[in-house]
């Protein structure tokens, strides 16, 4: 991948806010720096791996820049706009660690609860010795990546959940989980006595001004959502399964979930308890290597070398069991950090880093899943970009 040089986006830090793909109208010479610095980035992937179309948002020092790129269907061959939805896969863990959080900051739960208290037919399993934390940390002992075949609606799940028994005790080793994320959401909303996808789509996107961000996408909205290519270029879109919700259920567009991105670097809406509860995400609680998990997100020093971060959103990380290192006393939210979180599904891949302390974000989404590192790569050359252009315009 090509180093974007920081020349060639000098201008975003003071250019004003607007979208990429037509509110260039009045300065052709703008949209020429702006387009090829972010090309640089995304052609060259969507050219790799065939990817049918990219909606691509950054945010900087509270500027929003819209780059939309190719199709949303090839087969009717709609563009991607800035209405397009996505698939977002585990980002929607974030959005599941926010209300959990919230929910504690309510009253309504605490971290260190276990699992049985919030879910009675647990009790007596494995869970009266898991906290509501090990599972928001993928420390519960060695949950699955996903539920057996077997598990199909609510009571196959606890019946699941009741004869499961972990590998490791809990709090020991990371291993990431759509059970135990999707549990961890579940509970939290059990604590809050409203069904999960209520509580997201008419109390936590609304608050945070998320007005196209949709766990059911409403029928009005369909026409705007892209349809997902799987690696060998068949058209799919993700099929609901138990907790899918809580791990991967998010559908949503560049524009909204940068400002989501917006909301963790600054708060967002006016409600003190969400903006507390946003900020207590970013509390590091377990290490593996130079990754700090938090809730939902996962964190990394500032200056943050690639190679670190490619390392942390590398399989072995994702897809194999790592020993951790508890963080006791927790670690308080820093700013000087990259926090990042990758999302798939069967059709689209997903990635979003910010730097609370540069206030710069990215979120790069697609309608086909493809390599990690590709996604990893495009953002951090970008995001590397913004910052050597704020230091040399401090230095000025």
């Amino acid at each position: 991948m090509k180093k974007i040089s920081a020349a060639r986006i000098a201008f975003l830090i003071a250019a004003p806010l607007f979208c990429a793909t037509h509110a260039y109208a009045t300065d052709k010479s703008d949209k020429s720096l702006l387009k090829r610095a972010v090309d640089e980035a995304i052609r060259p992937v969507m050219e790799e791996n065939g990817v049918p179309g990219m909606a691509v948002a950054v945010t900087a020092q509270g500027r929003r820049y819209l780059f939309n790129y190719g199709l949303a269907s090839k087969e009717s061959g709609q563009k991607v706009t800035d209405g397009t939805l996505f698939e977002i896969g585990s980002i929607s863990k974030t959005f599941t660690a926010t209300l959990a959080s919230y929910a504690e900051t309510r009253g309504t739960l605490s971290l260190s609860d276990k699992a049985s208290k919030y879910l009675p037919a647990l009790a007596g399993s494995s869970f009266d010795k898991i906290s509501l934390l090990d599972l928001g940390t993928y420390t519960a002992g060695g949950l699955p990546l996903q539920f057996p075949d077997s598990v199909t609606d609510q009571q196959s799940m606890i019946a699941y959940f009741k004869t499961w028994r972990p590998n490791y005790p809990a709090g020991t080793h990371r291993v990431y989980s759509n059970p135990s994320i999707g549990l961890f959401g579940y509970l939290a909303a059990e604590s809050m006595g409203e069904p999960f996808d209520d509580l997201m789509e008419k109390k936590l996107f609304p608050e945070l001004g998320l007005t196209r961000t949709h766990i059911r996408v409403p029928e009005e909205r369909m026409q705007d959502y892209a349809h997902g290519h799987t690696k060998d270029g068949k058209r799919v879109r993700v099929t609901p399964g138990v907790l899918g919700s809580e791990a991967y259920g998010v559908k949503t567009t560049a524009a909204d979930l940068i400002r989501f991105v917006e909301a963790n670097m600054n708060g967002a809406g006016s409600d003190v308890d969400l903006k507390r509860a946003i900020a207590a995400t970013h509390t590091g609680y377990f290490k593996v290597g130079e990754m700090t998990q938090g809730l939902g997100w996962e964190m990394y020093p500032y200056p943050t070398q690639l190679e670190a971060l490619l390392a942390g959103n590398s399989t072995q990380v994702s897809q194999k069991p790592n020993k951790v290192t508890r963080l006791d006393p927790p670690l308080a939210p820093q700013e000087n950090v990259l926090i990042n979180k990758t999302g798939s599904t069967r059709g689209f891949g997903a990635y979003a880093a910010f730097v609370p302390a540069k206030n710069i974000g990215i979120v790069i989404l697609a309608n086909k899943v493809y390599p990690i590192p590709a996604r990893v790569k495009a953002a951090y050359h970008i995001l590397k970009a913004l910052d050597d252009e704020l230091a040399a315009a401090a230095a000025r």
